[in-house]
């Protein structure tokens, strides 16, 4: 596919920077592998080196770079370059796969089950008892939607993903294979030889959220587990029992929420991040990546905790020197209060 350059330019607002030296792009690519036919983006100031050594006919950088084009080289400067690449990009994407609707001959659906006639239901996907399947929602082959479930309209459920029973999925939902949705939450007796505690909620799922592969969200002990409009869910990710997670929040994969955490709005939680039961994450905020959350997190802020690999010796170095704070902390104690003793006695002279 050829994009002419009038298009292009058409679609990215922005101050163009020399002259590109041919007719038409044909593709997007990184700055490292970029042809001369092809558009590429600085997004992240830590390749700011690359730019100079890219081959790319068209780079799309910040509006404060002040570099210059190669010959036959051209550079669109806008607010955001992120953004307008991936509007460039969407030009040379695949074209969408469109499902056929209706029921597959392998797939089950129970008799009290009320299935749109415009959804598509893939091979050997199983429909349970009075569960409701929306308008031009796609079910996913081997998929399991378990006993009174609503899946709402124009979903998109990806092959081997369960959602159990009593679940609710809103509408423009994208669940990616491998998604457990309503799985009992982790609840036991300590005291009583670790028996189960029941896990009688559900998971309820509202609109345009989109949960990545092989992410499990447990029901809730009681009430639901609630996943609110436009949050999205990375691959991997924990979400506990009775967690609430609000709208337009950002979870990075292999995050692990344990149960009755709430997190708040627009917050940024990173990848590799554990957050624990029964606090808050304020509206907001951001959790770096590898941190532990132990304690609630106001809005707005910038919360880290993080500990990087470091050489064995110096890792057991910093352990040793941590054991001992408390008998240094003593030390530095004492010697300031003999310090000021000393400065009683002896007095500073004006001279």
């Amino acid at each position: 596919m050829e994009v002419s350059l009038e298009k292009l330019t058409g679609l990215v607002p922005g101050q163009i920077v020399g002259t590109y030296g041919y007719p038409c792009i044909n593709g997007v690519n990184s700055l490292k592998a970029a042809t001369e036919t092809e558009v590429s983006f600085l997004g992240n100031k830590k390749y700011l080196p690359q730019v100079a050594q890219s081959t790319a006919g068209i780079i799309i950088l910040p509006e404060d770079y002040n570099g210059l084009p190669r010959p036959g080289q051209a550079f669109i400067k806008t607010q955001n370059p992120s953004q307008a690449f991936s509007i460039v990009a969407g030009l040379f994407a695949p074209m969408a796969i469109v499902y056929d609707q209706g029921i597959h001959p392998s797939a089950v659906i129970h008799p009290t089950a009320k299935v749109s006639p415009s959804a598509c239901i893939q091979p050997n996907a199983v429909i349970g008892e009075y569960s409701v399947i929306g308008d031009h929602t796609v079910i996913g082959a081997n998929c399991y939607v378990g006993a009174f479930t609503q899946i709402g309209e124009n979903c998109l459920i990806y092959s081997n993903v369960s959602i159990r029973e009593r679940c609710k999925v809103g509408n423009h939902a994208v669940i990616h294979s491998g998604v457990v949705v309503g799985s009992d939450g982790f609840g036991f007796d300590l005291q009583s030889a670790n028996s189960k505690v029941p896990q009688t909620g559900i998971v309820q799922i509202d609109d345009h959220v989109e949960i990545g592969a092989n992410t499990t969200i447990d029901r809730a002990r009681f009430g639901r587990t609630w996943i609110q409009s436009g949050v999205k869910i990375d691959n991997l990710v924990q979400i506990g029992h009775n967690v609430v997670v609000k709208k337009n929040t950002i979870i990075v994969a292999q995050v692990g929420i344990s149960g009755s955490t709430v997190i708040g709005e627009n917050v940024i939680i990173a990848g590799q991040v554990g957050i624990i039961g029964h606090i808050e994450i304020g509206d907001g905020a951001i959790v770096a990546a590898q941190s532990g959350v132990s304690k609630d997190v106001p809005p707005k802020r910038i919360w880290s905790s993080q500990f990087h690999a470091r050489e064995m010796k110096d890792f057991y170095q910093m352990e040793a020197s941590m054991k001992r704070l408390p008998v240094l902390r003593k030390k530095v104690l004492e010697l300031e209060a003999k310090l000021k003793q000393l400065e009683a006695k002896f007095p500073a002279s004006d001279s």
